[in-house]
């Protein structure tokens, strides 16, 4: 059980770091694509830009939660979807209330969620400071 839980937990940071950098892919393209529209004129342009940003980001974790829960519903883990992503969200954050746990067989795999997670979230907070610094550089290069 232990190298499947090497494979699986492998397999879904994977998954998850794929979904994750496509996902920041696609709020570059959008980003820049707004370029052009904001200046130092322009507040509520760069605001929306960056809460538009952030909640790109929210949804992206949601979506890799989402995938951590179904996994573990599939293994048999859970047999309710509310418990799965409770669970799910739980472990990812790295909040660990430890309320509700695996079994002993698939116990390995919320170690690999909850590193998975915590990576992400600083590569989330990476592109937060990354469009806040932009967004600072546009205002004053203006002036």
């Amino acid at each position: 059980m232990f190298t499947a839980q090497l494979l699986i937990g492998s397999a879904m940071v994977a998954l998850t770091v794929v979904i994750h950098v496509l996902g920041l892919a696609g709020e570059i393209v959008f980003l820049r694509s707004r370029i052009p529209e904001v200046s130092a004129k322009r507040f509520f342009p760069i605001v929306r830009n960056l809460v538009l940003t952030v909640l790109g980001l929210f949804l992206l974790h949601t979506v890799e939660i989402l995938c951590w829960a179904v996994l573990y519903i599939v293994l048999g883990e859970f047999e309710d979807f509310e418990t799965a992503i409770y669970f799910s969200t739980v472990t990812f954050t790295t909040l660990g209330y430890g309320d509700i746990t695996l079994q002993e067989r698939w116990r390995l795999l919320s170690a690999f969620e909850a590193a998975n997670g915590i990576i992400l979230f600083g590569v989330s907070t990476a592109f937060v400071f990354s469009a806040l610094e932009r967004a600072y550089k546009i205002v004053y290069d203006e002036k």
